[in-house]
C-alpha cells in the first residue's frame, strides 16, 4: 500500500509539473507574440493585425497613397474612361465601399476591376525568411490550398470573379505596391490603379468613393447621383465621424483587442452607436437624412457583415441586425438598390475572415450561419414609412 501510494504521488507530481510547465510555455508564447506585435507596430504595420498599441488596443494606420483624380487641367490624374482599374476584395468592407459606388453610379464600363482571392496567403511563397501574408490574385488553373498554417480548407484556387492580375500579372497585391515603389509596407485594398502611368493613385476608400461620385459623370450611366451632395456635406461628415470610429472601425477594435480593457471600451462604444443607428433609422429614411449618400454606403458594408462575421468572430454579440427592425429594414432597401446585390458575395466574406487569421481560428472552420443575404432579399417598406 505504501509503495502504491508512493507511485501515485510520483505520478501526480509529474503530472502537475508537466501541466505547470505547459501553462508557463503557453503564457510565455502569448507574451512573446504580444511583444512581437508591439515591436512590429513600432516599426511598420504590414497588415491590420500589426496595428496594436501598448495597451492592447487596435489602432488603424491611415492610408498613404492619397493622390486625386480631378478635372483640373493641371491634374496628373485626369478622369478618363478605361484608364483606371480598381483592385478589391469582395470580403473587405473598405473595398466594398468602392464597388458599391462604382455600381450605383454605373461606371462598370469606364473603370475595370480585379477581385482578389478571399484567403490570405504568403505573398513571397519562395522566400522562407519573409513571413508576410496578405491578399493574392486568384488562379482558376491553380491547386487547392490550406490556410497559412497548413490547416483548414482546402480552399479552391479561385472563387467567383477571382482572376489573375490582367495588367501586371502580379501574384499578390503586395507586388503592385512594390511596383509603385511603396515605402510604407502595408499592402491593402482597395487600390485605384492608373493603367497609363502604371502606378497607384489612391488606396483610401473614403476618397476613392468621392472621386467615383464626382469626377466620372461624363462616363457614368447614372451621372445625376451624387453621394456627397453639397447641401448635405455637414450632416454626412458628422455621421461618418462617429460611425467610423465606433462601428466601421469599432468592430475591428473589438475583434483585434489584446486586453480586456481595450475590448470593453470598444464594445461599449459600439453598442451605444448601434442603438443610436437603430433610433435614427426609426425617424428618417437614411442615416444622414432623407437622401441616400456615401454615409449609407459606409454604414451598410459593416452591417452586412455584422451578424455573419462580427458577432461571432469579433465578439460583437451585444447586438445584431436581425434583432434590430429598423436596421434590418434599412439594409434590405440598400441591398435591393440597382447594382448593389451584385457586389455582395457572402461566401467570400465569411471565407476571408474565418480563414485568413489562423491565430484566431486555427482550423479555419467557417460557421454555417443563416441565409442572411436571403433575408435581405425580402420586401422592405422604407418608402412607405418615409414617403
Amino acid at each position: 500500500l505504501r509503495r502504491r501510494s508512493h507511485k501515485m504521488y510520483n505520478f501526480f507530481s509529474r503530472k502537475c509539473v508537466f501541466t505547470t510547465t505547459t501553462l508557463f510555455l503557453h503564457r510565455t508564447l502569448a507574451v512573446k507574440a504580444f511583444s512581437n506585435s508591439e515591436k512590429m507596430s513600432a516599426v511598420t504595420a504590414r497588415t491590420a493585425l500589426d496595428e496594436m498599441g501598448k495597451d492592447g488596443a487596435f489602432k488603424r494606420k491611415e492610408s498613404v497613397w492619397r493622390d486625386v483624380i480631378s478635372k483640373e487641367e493641371s491634374s496628373k490624374f485626369l478622369p478618363e474612361s478605361g484608364r483606371y482599374h480598381l483592385v478589391v476584395a469582395m470580403a473587405c468592407p473598405w473595398a466594398h465601399r468602392t464597388l458599391i459606388t462604382r455600381a450605383v453610379k454605373g461606371l462598370e464600363d469606364a473603370i475595370s476591376v480585379s477581385i482578389v482571392h478571399p484567403v490570405w496567403r504568403k505573398t513571397k511563397p519562395d522566400d522562407d525568411e519573409d513571413t508576410h501574408c496578405g491578399w493574392v490574385f486568384g488562379d482558376p488553373d491553380g491547386q487547392p490550398f490550406p490556410n497559412t498554417k497548413g490547416l483548414g480548407g482546402p480552399f479552391p484556387p479561385a472563387y467567383a470573379g477571382n482572376e489573375p492580375d490582367p495588367i501586371n500579372n502580379s501574384f499578390a497585391v503586395r507586388d503592385l505596391y512594390e511596383l509603385a515603389n511603396d515605402t510604407n509596407g502595408k499592402y491593402t485594398v482597395p487600390i485605384l490603379w492608373d493603367k497609363k502611368l502604371n502606378t497607384i493613385v489612391n488606396n483610401e476608400s473614403s476618397e476613392i468613393i468621392r472621386m467615383l461620385s464626382s469626377e466620372f459623370n461624363e462616363f457614368a450611366k447614372n451621372p445625376d447621383l451624387d453621394v456627397y451632395p453639397e447641401n448635405m456635406k455637414e450632416s454626412i461628415d458628422s455621421v461618418n465621424e462617429w460611425i467610423y470610429s465606433t462601428i466601421n472601425n469599432g468592430v475591428y477594435r473589438c475583434g483585434f483587442a489584446k486586453s480586456q480593457e481595450a475590448y470593453t471600451q470598444a464594445i461599449t462604444e459600439l453598442t451605444e452607436s448601434f442603438d443610436r443607428v437603430e433610433s435614427i433609422l426609426g425617424k428618417q429614411r437614411f442615416i444622414a437624412g432623407d437622401t441616400f449618400t456615401e454615409a449609407d454606403i459606409r454604414l451598410f458594408v459593416t452591417l452586412l457583415r455584422f451578424d455573419e462575421v462580427y458577432v461571432v468572430y469579433f465578439k460583437t454579440n451585444t447586438r445584431s441586425v436581425l434583432t434590430s427592425p429598423n436596421i434590418l429594414n434599412y439594409c434590405r432597401e440598400i441591398f435591393q438598390m440597382d447594382g448593389v446585390a451584385g457586389t455582395v458575395d457572402m461566401e467570400q466574406i465569411k471565407t476571408h475572415y474565418y480563414a485568413s487569421h489562423p491565430y484566431m481560428n486555427m482550423y479555419s472552420i467557417i460557421p454555417q450561419g443563416r441565409d442572411f443575404v436571403g433575408l435581405l432579399s425580402e420586401p422592405h417598406n422604407r418608402g412607405e414609412l418615409f414617403p
